[in-house]
Formats: structure tokens, C-alpha cells, sequence
């Protein structure tokens, strides 16, 4: 294993979920659905809780670690959590009830996001964490930048993509959406980025005042 390997293995190591994320994971690894590494959703409640975050959008709902993470940061904060596998939100809705939530601060909106954000409000949320299809991610962010408001943060799980946005030979669909997405937000005047390569990468857009 090298230096990197094991910098990013004892990243997800030392952080401690509770029993709730715990089994939302293990129920979700048991469906066949990947959810975030303990590492990214450490740090996107970070960034919740140090943003204050009121108002949170989630792409993805998987089972709930996710959004429990995230109102880990924001123990005031309201989510709203989007996914097309109702099943899953389901699942999600008894963690979140296990976890103490109450139900008036979740929001779970069935139905494909590409179809769900064109009608949220911009200007609006605090937070936009995107955990959904890949091959969507470039369109995911454009909507999360006008949903945010200005000072609000867009998060990107996985933006490293199974290690394969740093390998400059890998051109597969995934790969080059997610390469262009990290160096055109870089180059950005309108936007100040941040890659960390905990889990699969976290990339963190905050979207700055006009």
C-alpha cells in the first residue's frame, strides 16, 4: 500500500459515526448502494456546521448516511434530499426518525433531479451536496450554483472518481466530465474551489457574491 493509500484508509479510519450512520451503512452497502466514505461525510458536516447552514439540498438520498451526516453539521438545518429510488428514501425516512429528526426538517422529493431542480428556487439554499449519477454531474453543479446563495457552498462526492480524473490516460465519459468539471471551476472567477481527496474526492465550490 502506498503513503497516499494509507493517508486516505486512516482518513475514513479515525472518524467515528454513531450507531445510526453505522447502520444506515451497513443497510446501504447491503441494497448494492454505495454510500459517501465516513471521511467525506465528516468533512461535508464540516462545512455545514462552520457555513451555519440553514437550508440544504441533497442530489442522492441512498439510504440516508449522507443526510445524516449533513444534519450532523446542521442540527437546525432543514433538508431536502432527492432521489428516484423511492425504496431508498424510505429506508432513508427510518434512519432519519431513528436518529431523532424531526420529521417537518426533512424533506424527501421522489423523482429524477434533472426533472426536480429546474423548479427550486435559486438563490435559496445555504448547501447543494451531490451524490447522484455520474454522467450528470457537470449539469448538477450549474443547478446547485444557481440554487445556492451567494457565500453557499456546492460539495461534489466521488469527484475523483475511483482514482481515475488524476490519470490524465483514462477518457472515459465519468472521468473527463468530472476532470472538466474540477479545472473549468478552478479557473472561475465567479466561484472559489477546493479539491480534497478524502474517500473518492470532495470537491467544494463556494459560489462568490456578484
Amino acid at each position: 500500500m502506498s503513503d497516499k493509500d494509507s493517508n486516505w484508509r486512516f482518513a475514513d479510519d479515525v472518524v467515528v459515526e454513531s450507531e445510526v450512520i453505522a447502520r444506515a451503512r451497513q443497510q446501504s452497502l447491503e441494497l448494492g448502494v454505495e454510500p459517501i466514505s465516513p471521511a467525506t461525510g465528516a468533512q461535508a458536516a464540516v462545512v455545514v456546521a462552520a457555513t451555519r447552514a440553514e437550508n440544504v439540498v441533497e442530489i442522492g438520498t441512498g439510504v440516508g448516511v449522507s443526510g445524516l451526516w449533513l444534519l450532523t453539521g446542521g442540527t437546525e438545518a432543514q433538508l431536502t434530499s432527492i432521489d428516484v429510488e423511492v425504496e431508498h428514501q424510505q429506508h432513508a425516512r427510518a434512519f432519519f426518525t431513528e436518529a431523532g429528526i424531526p420529521s417537518n426538517r426533512v424533506r424527501l422529493i421522489p423523482g429524477r433531479a434533472l426533472e426536480v431542480l429546474p423548479r427550486m428556487n435559486e438563490n435559496s439554499y445555504d448547501i447543494v451536496f451531490i451524490d447522484a449519477d455520474p454522467q450528470s454531474v457537470i449539469e448538477y453543479v450549474e443547478h446547485g450554483l444557481r440554487l445556492v446563495r451567494p457565500g453557499g457552498t456546492v460539495l461534489v462526492a466521488r469527484a475523483l472518481w475511483r482514482g481515475r480524473v488524476a490519470d490524465p490516460a483514462a477518457r472515459d465519459e465519468v472521468a473527463t466530465g468530472f476532470r472538466t468539471l474540477i479545472t473549468e471551476t478552478s479557473a472561475s472567477g465567479a466561484v472559489i474551489s477546493a479539491l480534497s481527496p478524502a474517500g473518492e474526492g470532495l470537491l467544494q465550490i463556494t459560489k462568490l457574491a456578484p
